[in-house]
């Protein structure tokens, strides 16, 4: 199954286009069964853990530099309570993801919970029960087709802030579980399904270069793992040595707000080393409450400048949680230094 995605590295129109992508897939490949392992095979629905599933050595499904992901499985007839602390996230919440059991990716959100609904304690905790059955206070409805739970928290500063924590205890655990053969079979099936599931979204194509689409609402429906909060819109950059892609806009008010330079792969470039995704309380401002961000292989000696870091062409990607509307499209110009 493995060998079979190196197959997308050197084949079909949507192949990388330059060798720092080709070298990103092969990292990808180990990335999603590295994900695989810990969500179907390792994951335990009976007494479940958080564990994380995105991060700067685990890249896939368009990740970014701000955030902070934690997964745990769910059995919709239990009862979980899950326990936390905000730290200095901007934005959480906690999301039940529904669908098949068997690897296939979720098919909607069961249900969902970020922190401007979350009650907290007096000491700034927080308490959130997961069941079937109606709980008082902060809780959240489990369904049949419930199979899973996933954190989102969003930070300013994701090196110098303090991360939210999250844990998860089942309320109702058997003594004991056993897993047998049949049971290891069957994990071990759903992690290639989900592989295989992944393998077919990525590569993505390119699009037109050096532009960005009308971006679109906060969605009424998802696919997958992804976010019921935001707004989204997706880019293309191609840019010679010395060019430079302008980008333009302005944001609404929201919780947060990012540009992403991502691969064909959905997964950013390393942000060890060089700004390849930019935040809005990172961003320098117009005046006037717009702003200005460049896109470029090497430093313009500009505000806002973000590293395509050896790529030749990539793709963008802006997001913003809970907009008080539909963001305007941003402008794009390509300039020579």
């Amino acid at each position: 199954m493995l060998r079979s995605l190196e197959d997308k590295l050197f084949e079909g129109e949507n192949r990388p286009v330059d060798e720092p992508s080709v070298l990103e897939g092969y990292k990808w490949a180990f990335s999603i069964l590295q994900v695989a392992f810990d969500c179907y095979v390792w994951a335990d629905p009976d007494n479940p853990r958080f564990v994380e599933i995105v991060g700067p050595y685990k890249k896939w499904g368009g990740d970014n530099a701000d955030a902070f992901y934690r997964y745990a499985p769910l059995d919709p007839k239990r009862t979980y309570r899950v326990r936390g602390r905000p730290g200095d996230a901007v934005y959480l919440s906690l999301t039940v993801y529904g669908g098949p059991r068997d690897g296939r990716y979720s098919d909607r959100i069961v249900a969902t919970m970020n922190d401007r609904a979350l009650d907290l304690a007096p000491d700034g905790t927080f308490e959130l029960i997961l069941s079937p059955q109606p709980h008082e206070g902060n809780w959240l409805r489990l369904e049949p087709d419930a199979v899973c739970a996933i954190t989102r928290d969003y930070l300013i500063d994701p090196l110098g802030q303090r991360r939210a924590d999250w844990h998860i205890e089942s309320l109702d655990p058997p003594p004991t579980v056993l897993v047998d053969d049949a049971e290891l079979a069957r994990r071990f099936r759903a992690a290639a399904t989900w592989v295989q599931e992944q393998a077919t979204i990525v590569p993505l194509p390119l699009g037109e270069s050096n532009t960005v689409d009308e971006p679109y609402p906060v969605p009424q429906t998802t696919f997958g793992w992804a976010a019921g909060d935001a707004a989204y819109a997706m880019g293309s950059f191609a840019l010679a040595d010395d060019e430079m892609l302008v980008i333009e806009g302005r944001s609404p008010r929201c919780a947060f707000w990012n540009l992403c330079l991502w691969n064909q792969f959905l997964h950013t470039y390393n942000y060890d080393y060089e700004r390849v995704t930019i935040n809005g309380g990172q961003v320098d401002y117009q005046a006037d409450g717009s702003w200005q961000i460049v896109v470029a292989h090497r430093d313009p000696g500009v505000a806002n400048w973000v590293s395509t870091q050896g790529h030749d062409r990539g793709r963008l990607w802006f997001r913003w949680f809970l907009p008080e509307e539909t963001p305007a499209r941003p402008t794009t110009r390509v300039e020579r230094f």
